[in-house]
Parts: structure tokens; C-alpha cells; sequence
């Protein structure tokens, strides 16, 4: 386990953005910025949500995540009764996930959720921290990670 943020190879993946349903906010991002879906949507039982991911083009360096609810108990319903909204968290992948969350604790941030398998990637885990002045990272295994 690395004890560095060096060694675990962590790289902006994405913006995650709460919406109340994918498509409005699709078309608004296509219209507005040229943003295209590049994969989803992905319906994730597990997190309770459904998710596009939006680019520009595969030169950009992070994408945009749509996240809107999948059913009446998910978790992203209370971010949009609260404030309608909006991006919420940062996901950082990383090449030791196990070695990440250790890293994160000895940085005061606590593990909201533990390792589990994601739809939107392909099967690698992710994981979600939260930090001490209130801010949200998820971190997703690399392919070489998972595999």
C-alpha cells in the first residue's frame, strides 16, 4: 500500500451532476456546450440511480456524469428535494482503491460506502469518501486495477 497520492495513480474520471431525469439536461448540455452521451445510460440497482456520461470529444480530460434517481428510495432524491441539484462530486480513479480509502482515512475523511461493483464500469468498484469540510469524492478502480 502506498502511503503517497503518487502511488495510487489517481486521475480526474468525472463531474458527478444530480438531475431530476437524464434527458432535459442531455439536451441542454448537447445544445448549449456540444456535449454527447458517450455511454449510458447505465440503470445501477445498487446505487439506486441511472447515469449518461457526456464529453465533448475524447480529448477532454474528465466527463460529465448525469445522475438522476432510479427509484423512490434513492439516495440522489434528497440532493434534489434539498437544492434542485446540481454537481455534487468529483470521481477520482485510481489504481488501488483499497490503498485509496486507507489513504483517505489518514487524511480525516471517512468511507461512506465501501468497495462494490458498478454498472457504468463494467464491474470495477467504487467507493465514496466524504472529507472534512463536506465534500463527496467517489473513486473507481482502474481497468488494470480490476482486472
Amino acid at each position: 500500500m502506498s502511503e503517497s497520492p503518487d502511488g495510487l495513480g489517481f486521475k480526474l474520471l468525472h463531474v458527478g451532476v444530480a438531475v431530476p431525469s437524464l434527458g432535459p439536461t442531455t439536451e441542454l448540455l448537447s445544445n448549449l456546450f456540444g456535449y454527447k452521451v458517450v455511454s449510458g445510460p447505465f440503470d445501477d440497482p445498487i446505487q439506486k440511480v441511472t447515469v449518461n456520461f457526456l464529453a465533448k470529444s475524447d480529448a477532454d480530460v474528465a466527463e460529465i456524469e448525469l445522475i438522476a434517481p432510479l427509484s423512490e428510495d434513492s439516495p440522489i432524491r434528497s440532493m434534489l428535494a434539498k437544492d434542485g441539484g446540481g454537481a455534487y462530486h468529483l470521481c477520482f480513479e485510481t489504481s488501488d482503491i483499497d490503498g485509496a480509502l486507507a489513504h483517505a482515512k489518514k487524511n480525516g475523511c471517512i468511507v461512506v460506502s465501501s468497495p462494490v461493483p458498478a454498472v457504468a464500469f463494467e464491474g470495477r468498484r467504487i467507493a465514496w469518501i466524504y472529507t472534512r469540510s463536506r465534500q463527496l469524492f467517489e473513486l473507481v478502480e482502474s481497468n488494470a486495477a480490476a482486472t
